[in-house]
């Protein structure tokens, strides 16, 4: 049985920490958060309102979970690393190229068993996928379509109310949101990216936007009911349901209490009326080792929806949608299509498509047996995936084509 080490109790923390414990494989024995209601979610644990309390104390657990905020995860990834513990850090790893590379030698010296969130690479899905292309059935990868499908409502949701609006306070979008995908297309290629190129900006999601009359909240608006970003639409709907997103805005999801927050918190706030800067649009240009090229496209403006890509090959192409692979073959001209539907949609809420639940079970596989071959992400791998989004914002902000090391 492995024993865990929660740190940050908040949406993505939990959902991993309930998986490990449904599998059977794992019990959580610590918690630390700073919010008693959060801790409370682990009652057989014991609980420490602060990281440091539990890193004072010689090793409790086999692994730590660290899910902290963005901005948090640095120090407390290079403490525990230290102590002996293996590590389930969600992504991004950090903010900081130094950071990144701060928990990145942290972990090589610690020997832990380490592995950033990239749940992407985990889905039926993906797997599938990556058999194909790595069997040779269509030949050789030439190019790369992929499209993120952020989502109207989880756009105004995260990035434009929530934690992760403000590049100071948290980080740009590309790195925050889309460090899975850029991960994800390194994973499917088995090639390193050399050079970058990016467009993007904050298009929709401003003050000039705002339609007339509109109130600075949502419960006092007048032309609410034909606003789609609507935070009593999003919200008030699911009224009793202790997951995301309610959970991220109230520890309270009656409806009184999600009536409460969106009068007093920051997600009842007009979109338009928020102190958001991060982009709501942006395309990605990559050459990879060898000349192989991808697309990447970053966009709000779409329903929360699976990934979509296409994958172009010198023997065939396939064409996936999250849940069907549609492979033709140039040989014989045939098409055929691959179910690899997982149980849950693409969002946090439904697991993304597979991905929390097989991420979970690689790491519990990896500190059980010291076999390291379940987790398909090293430390150097996550660090280039984030070298990439780093190297894109630059290019998008420079205007300029940014190789990469």
């Amino acid at each position: 049985m492995v024993t865990l080490a929660v740190v940050g109790a908040g949406s993505r923390g939990t959902s991993y920490a309930r998986h490990a414990v449904e599998t059977g494989q794992a019990r959580v024995v610590a918690v630390a958060d700073p919010l008693d209601v959060r801790r409370d979610r682990f009652p057989e644990a014991a609980q420490y309102a602060d990281w440091r309390e539990l890193a004072a104390l010689p090793r409790q657990a086999d692994a730590v979970i660290i899910a902290t905020q963005d901005r948090d995860h640095v120090e407390p990834a290079v403490r525990f690393a230290e102590l002996g513990y293996d590590i389930l850090l969600e992504k991004p790893m950090a903010v900081s190229e130094d950071d990144c590379r701060r928990i990145v030698a942290a972990a090589e010296r610690s020997d832990a068993v380490f592995a950033v969130c990239h749940v992407l690479r985990y889905t039926p899905y993906t797997r599938a996928l990556k058999a194909l292309l790595d069997a040779g059935r269509i030949g050789e990868i030439v190019s790369i379509q992929h499209l993120e499908p952020v989502g109207w409502w989880h756009q105004a949701h995260s990035y434009v109310r929530g934690n992760w609006r403000r590049a100071d306070e948290s980080t740009f979008m590309l790195l925050a949101k889309s460090c899975h995908d850029l991960d994800w297309l390194v994973h499917l290629t088995g090639k390193q990216v050399t050079r970058v190129s990016s467009f993007g900006d904050l298009k929709h999601f401003r003050p000039e936007n705002r339609p007339a009359g509109a109130a600075d909240r949502c419960l006092d608006c007048a032309v609410e009911p034909d606003c789609p970003y609507s935070a009593k639409r999003i919200y008030l709907p699911r009224a009793g349901k202790d997951e995301w997103p309610l959970s991220v805005i109230t520890d309270d999801v009656s409806e009184a209490g999600v009536l409460e927050a969106l009068r007093t918190g920051p997600y009842g706030r007009c979109v338009y009326a928020c102190d958001n800067d991060v982009v709501d649009h942006q395309v990605v240009n990559m050459e990879f080792e060898g000349g192989t090229t991808a697309s990447f496209t970053m966009t709000a403006f779409t329903p929360a929806l699976h990934r979509q890509t296409r994958v172009f090959c010198t023997r065939g192409s396939i064409d996936g949608d999250g849940n069907t692979l549609t492979i033709t073959d140039f040989v014989t001209g045939r098409t055929e299509t691959i179910d690899t539907s997982a149980t849950g949609d693409a969002t946090a809420r439904g697991g993304h498509g597979g991905g929390d639940e097989g991420l979970v079970d690689a790491f519990l596989t990896a500190v059980a047996t010291r076999d390291r071959s379940s987790v398909l992400s090293s430390p150097g791998e996550s660090l280039h995936s984030h070298l990439i989004a780093w190297a894109a914002e630059r290019s998008r902000l420079e205007g300029e084509t940014v190789a990469l090391k």
